[in-house]
């Protein structure tokens, strides 16, 4: 079923006092409350879903979508997969028992590419090791598929440690001439024990010393929005806890497979990782 459903004026909404609560220019900006629009592999696309009495539902296939705003103006937050081709794809909006489909094109977008010549041993997995490797992405495949109710309105994230920008997002590794996965998170250069505090408030859902991501903190922000913390010395949080933007959760350090301290931080929404970046105020 395809008719659009009937939306509601905006005189109307405000006569039932269904006002806005930012001002028109701060939802439209490029930058301000929700991640920046950049429709590409490892972006975010912001779908206009326009007016609505009830925040309506949206879906890519069968995974639900963030949705933001408020009664004038509702917005579908799409994470794109950097594995995603360019080209048409599309998403389902449903509002009551009306359905409609809306449809995104994804751009092609070309990211810095690493070669090096290591010797085998540093990228060959022994049996045990890939075992527990398989394991551990298995399970944190499950910690990313997590939704759970939609966060409050303002998605700009705070950086969660202080420092340079040390390896870029999206980033791809050729080891000995054979391609690794890309760089999915944003890498900080700073000093063991800096502190590490949650860029938006949260809920810690998952904690544990993983083969590649050493001490690892996984936040759920809300609406399948999550943030990943990794390689921390200390980590000073259990799941259940709940934290406030700027909270501390840990410290930097250097455990997993690194090669000096810094934080990696990876931030996922409706289970692809998408660039930070998008969500900083830069």
């Amino acid at each position: 079923m395809n008719s659009r459903p009937a939306t509601p004026s905006r005189r109307a909404l405000l006569a039932a006092g269904l006002a806005c609560a930012w001002p028109a220019a701060a939802r439209s900006a490029d930058t301000g409350p929700w991640p920046r629009d950049e429709r590409v592999p490892g972006g975010v696309a912001r779908i206009d879903l326009g007016p609505a009495a009830e925040r309506p539902q949206a879906f890519s296939g069968e995974m639900p979508l963030l949705v933001v705003g408020d009664p004038i103006s509702w917005t579908a937050l799409l994470g794109i997969a950097l594995a995603a081709a360019p080209g048409t794809q599309s998403i389902r909006v449903r509002q009551g028992e009306a359905e409609r489909s809306v449809a995104v094109t994804i751009a092609p977008k070309r990211y810095a590419e690493q070669h090096l010549k290591v010797a085998p041993k540093t990228v060959d997995l022994s049996p045990a090791d890939l075992a527990r490797y398989e394991r551990e992405r298995d399970h944190q495949q499950r910690v990313m598929a997590r939704f759970s109710a939609p966060p409050a309105a303002n998605l700009q994230m705070r950086p969660p440690v202080p420092g340079k920008r040390s390896d870029s997002f999206g980033k791809r590794r050729f080891f000995n001439g054979q391609p690794r996965n890309p760089h999915s998170g944003m890498d900080i250069a700073a000093a063991t024990g800096t502190p590490v505090i949650a860029p938006l408030p949260g809920t810690v859902i998952d904690v544990g010393e993983y083969f590649f991501n050493g001490n690892t903190v996984w936040l759920d922000h809300g609406g399948g929005l999550l943030s990943m913390m990794c390689h921390l010395s200390r980590i000073d949080v259990q799941p259940g806890d709940p934290l406030a933007v700027a909270q501390e959760l840990g410290r930097v350090g250097a455990t997993g497979r690194v090669t000096g301290p810094h934080l990696h931080w990876s931030v996922v929404l409706n289970r692809a990782s998408v660039d930070p970046a998008l969500f900083l105020d830069v």
